[in-house]
């Protein structure tokens, strides 16, 4: 059924679009897992560099033993086994994040013609009043 904003392709069933639709709402979620990700890379990285300054404070206020092996046991250290955060990012980025969002284009070019939000569109137009300030379907 095509609506009348002229989003959804001609031929397209409801179950198709309900279909795409969860699968681009997945995709949203590993954007949000994604982001996720970068702040724990980046406070990660800002708890390590504070702790370097913690030992720079420990060494200045003559305790230069244990400074010595909080650096040499924390500061640096690896979150998993061989990886730093940016590794992290980096693996998430190629093997998991790029295949998922190719897949949702993929899916969506295949049975919508790659519109997008088909069915947020539609869902627009069915819990929008007609003639309200603020409900206009269009800017």
């Amino acid at each position: 059924m095509r609506r009348a904003d002229g989003r959804r392709p001609d031929g397209v069933d409801d179950a198709t679009v309900e279909a795409v639709g969860v699968l681009t709402e997945a995709l949203e979620t590993t954007e949000r897992a994604r982001g996720h990700l970068f702040s724990f890379h980046q406070l990660t990285g800002s708890a390590d560099a504070k702790a370097q300054d913690a030992a720079r404070l420990l060494r200045e206020a003559g305790h230069g033993d244990l400074a010595d092996r909080l650096e040499a046991h924390l500061v640096g250290r690896n979150v998993v086994h061989g990886r730093w955060t940016f590794q992290l990012v980096e693996e998430y980025d190629d093997d998991y994040y790029r295949c998922f969002r190719d897949w949702e284009r993929t899916v969506r070019e295949e049975l919508l013609g790659g519109v997008r939000h088909v069915y947020e569109s539609e869902m627009k137009e069915r819990n929008t009043t007609p003639g309200a300030p603020g409900h206009e379907l269009n800017p």
